[in-house]
């Protein structure tokens, strides 16, 4: 029957379906990009599915599809994120206060605009636990591994806080890397062992641009180092200044607690305040041996009682360079209010 029906079909058929044939694909061929085009520049589609995504190259960097997704997501990086705590004067934390109690400076100049203001107590954490591991600290060290342990177990909270656990002494070490798992970082905290120099602003900056910065964050999640150490270092390739600097870049609070037993703050306790401060952490000086767990759990309920602000600066340019932040009680006689310092614009 196939070979009887491939016979019976007349000559003009078969050159009438090969001209219809012909003719759908040069009418296909051109319409393919105008349809693309009109994608790529709608304002009805949402900016993910053309943005260029992480250590993604878009075909061809020329066209103007890739230009315009790149200014996009350039433009969205002109707002400020500062999380701050307030306290009265006797150093309690005062956590009942409106956006209208603060004014905030950028650079000595009021913001653009406020985008938000939040008086969260429980928001999302990322922390990073950096314990000196050098032989300066040997004395109690044993005490602060177990006093580190039992904070990570209390603020750490499965599928919602994220921490990790980084050694330090001529080197950084990541012993536990972030995890939810507080069994995971209490090993990580028991596989230290004392021994060798101090390079404590190596740590502090490896811990903030190769540990926080590569991390995912959204706008409502807080990051925080709590930094173990007696503040000496002898073996850093990075400045204190440079630390700070990174850790004001990854929006880190930095909370230090000094594992100096003398008795009286030495060099090494104004570093770890002159870290802490610039940064709106809190240096913590627990001399005698049962206050670094007081310590501990000072941090943890600040934590969790903090505010967060977003703004847009004026006048911003993209220099790169460092702008100051002040957020200022309008009770000023009675609040005090703890946030870093400043920020770096974004640059060119």
């Amino acid at each position: 029957m196939k070979i009887f029906a491939t016979r019976v079909i007349p000559s003009w058929v078969l050159t009438s379906l090969l001209a219809l044939g012909a003719s759908a694909l040069a009418q296909s061929a051109p319409a393919a990009s105008p349809a693309t085009t009109s994608v790529a520049h709608s304002s009805s589609v949402p900016p993910s599915s053309n943005a260029v995504q992480p250590d993604q190259k878009p075909s061809d960097p020329t066209t103007p599809t890739a230009d315009d997704s790149l200014t996009t997501i350039r433009a969205t990086t002109n707002e400020v994120n500062v999380v701050f705590t307030v306290t009265d004067k006797h150093g309690r934390r005062i956590t009942d206060l409106k956006e209208s109690d603060f004014h905030v400076l950028d650079d000595n100049k009021p913001p653009q605009e406020i985008r938000s203001f939040h008086a969260e107590t429980n928001l999302p954490l990322q922390v990073g636990l950096l314990i000196d591991a050098s032989n300066s600290v040997r004395d109690r060290f044993k005490f602060e591994q177990q006093s580190a342990i039992e904070f990570l177990n209390q603020t750490i909270h499965p599928r919602y806080d994220q921490a990790f656990v980084v050694g330090f002494d001529v080197t950084p070490e990541v012993t536990q890397d972030f995890t939810d798992n507080t069994e995971l970082l209490a090993k990580g905290v028991r596989e230290l062992r004392p021994g060798g120099g101090t390079a404590l602003y190596d740590a502090l900056y490896y811990a903030c641009r190769d540990k926080l910065m590569k991390a995912p964050k959204s706008t409502n999640v807080r990051r925080a180092i709590i930094l173990l150490s007696d503040g000496e270092d002898n073996q850093s390739h990075v400045t204190r200044e440079e630390a700070i600097e990174m850790a004001q870049r990854a929006e880190a609070i930095v909370y230090t607690i000094s594992t100096n037993v003398s008795g009286t703050k030495g060099a090494g306790d104004k570093v770890l305040e002159r870290i802490a401060d610039a940064t709106g952490g809190r240096p913590f000086f627990p001399f005698q041996i049962r206050d670094v767990a007081n310590a501990f759990a000072e941090i943890q309920d600040e934590l969790r009682s903090q505010y967060a602000i977003s703004y847009k600066p004026a006048d911003l340019k993209a220099d790169g360079h460092y702008r100051t932040i002040e957020i200022v009680a309008n009770d000023r006689k009675n609040l005090r209010v703890r946030s870093r310092r400043g920020w770096y614009a974004p640059a060119h």
